[in-house]
């Protein structure tokens, strides 16, 4: 059986929603690769009994190691050192020499504030530098220090890692954790496994409750496999997990999935229709932009994000009103009059006006109704029209010229807004494939599942 590890998230800021967790999925894909099974993931607040009964149920679940976040701080509630020193069965002691690194290291603060009580500056790096006997220390990469505290002589137990919240210096110390002698001894049991994701386009689902059942009627032995399915975006993703000596039945298992969700299937390696995009884009050395309405920028957001030092992406038009549309993208508004805003015809006529407008290769328009009111029985709230057009019409490309969508997307207002972005990216994805109407995603972007 391989290592396994639990996750104790701490803050009560994480508890309550107010910071989203980033460390616990991290924390987990990085066991992943050491091949230690991340077995439970905790959040608790700052409250020592909440944090010392995440430890002890852990160590009940047979963990062999666990590592914490957050709680690191100098303010009063941050206490997980104390509480995992106490579980440890360690003292507390202090150690002068990190005492002063972290005051060498607060002497830009001292710069920068000279008016601050340098005693309770004081009172706090030495709160910091309190560390449990016969743990390592990890070097902090802001003020606090982490720790790899092992259980007491003599005691049996996991190795607790204790690393701070904020991911910057989280991060970086994890590399120094696992290589410390205490955290190898307690992951000597870590095995190899491996991981692929498949992600689809343009399916439920429901899709692969189904294959999985066909799997296990060919005789496949998924209890052999990890797999885990989630539908995210419009997307639905299966990522297995398993050990080396399951590849026939994992191979077996992939073989299926591609032969019934072969118009479908967009991603064998991984990678995100993003991904995918911004490689087409570098690749061919076109440009893009975007005019879009209901969804006010977020997918040339998406576009830019992944553009780091490329210049492919030109921009985008934010177009909500009637007016904006004809100023900003050249809308005739005369179109609009007569078939709406919401319509396949002006998100074309916006797709146009972007690449005219900002002087791009590919245009991208949407326009929809995202809610929460505004709907009508013909145009119901989730109604998007998209447009993707390349500038000339394609002539010298031998592909379609333009791909346009009117699909009903279910959700609130964030989820239409997100999901458009998603369908964007999969129609521009196709159009620079040179993929006409019948390739992946083709005509189920109207269904609700998407």
């Amino acid at each position: 059986m391989s290592a396994r590890a639990g996750i104790v998230v701490t803050g009560t800021e994480v508890l309550t929603g107010r910071v989203a967790d980033r460390n616990g999925p991290w924390l987990a894909e990085r066991l992943r690769e050491l091949g230690v099974d991340q077995a439970h993931t905790i959040v608790v607040g700052d409250r020592p009994a909440e944090v010392r009964e995440a430890l002890g149920w852990l160590a009940q679940a047979g963990v062999d190691v666990i590592i914490t976040s957050g709680g690191l701080g100098p303010t009063e509630d941050d206490l997980t050192a104390a509480v995992v020193a106490e579980f440890q069965g360690r003292p507390m002691a202090l150690d002068e020499p990190l005492e002063g690194r972290i005051w060498t290291i607060l002497e830009g603060l001292r710069a920068r504030w000279p008016d601050l009580d340098e005693e309770a500056i004081r009172r706090s790096n030495r709160k910091q530098a309190m560390v449990p006997e016969g743990a390592t220390v990890l070097e902090p990469v802001g003020t606090a220090p982490g720790l790899v505290v092992p259980p007491a002589d003599g005691a049996v137990g996991p190795t607790v890692v204790v690393l701070p919240g904020p991911p910057r210096e989280l991060r970086p110390m994890w590399s120094t954790a696992v290589e410390t002698d205490a955290f190898r001894a307690a992951t000597t049991g870590a095995t190899t496994y491996r991981q692929h994701m498949l992600r689809m386009f343009g399916i439920p689902e429901s899709e692969i409750a189904e294959t999985l059942v066909r799997a296990r009627d060919a005789g496949i032995d998924l209890d052999a496999l990890e797999i885990t399915t989630c539908l995210r975006r419009g997307e639905v993703e299966v990522v297995t997990r398993y050990e080396p000596p399951q590849q026939a039945t994992y191979d077996a298992f992939e073989a299926i999935v591609r032969d019934r969700h072969a118009g479908t299937l967009f991603s064998d390696d991984g990678t995100s229709v993003d991904e995918q995009v911004a490689g087409l884009l570098r690749s061919s050395g076109l440009t893009i932009a975007t005019a879009e309405s209901c969804t006010g920028g977020l997918l040339a957001g998406r576009l830019t994000d992944l553009a780091g030092s490329s210049d492919y992406v030109r921009g985008g038009l934010v177009v909500y009103s009637d007016a904006a549309k004809v100023a900003l993208a050249g809308v005739d508004p005369e179109l609009i009059a007569r078939v709406g805003a919401v319509s396949v015809e002006v998100a074309e006529a916006l797709a146009d006006g972007a690449i005219a407008a900002l002087d791009a290769d590919v245009g991208v328009g949407i326009t929809g109704i995202a809610g929460p009111g505004g709907g009508t029985p013909d145009k119901p709230v989730g109604t998007v029209c998209f447009s993707v057009a390349l500038r000339g019409g394609g002539e010298d490309g031998g592909g379609p010229a333009r791909l346009t969508r009117r699909v009903v997307l279910p959700g609130g207002r964030f989820d239409v807004r997100d999901r458009s972005t998603t369908v964007a990216m999969h129609l521009v994805r196709r159009l620079l494939r040179g993929e006409r109407d019948g390739g992946p995603g083709s005509g189920s972007e109207d269904r609700a599942e998407t």
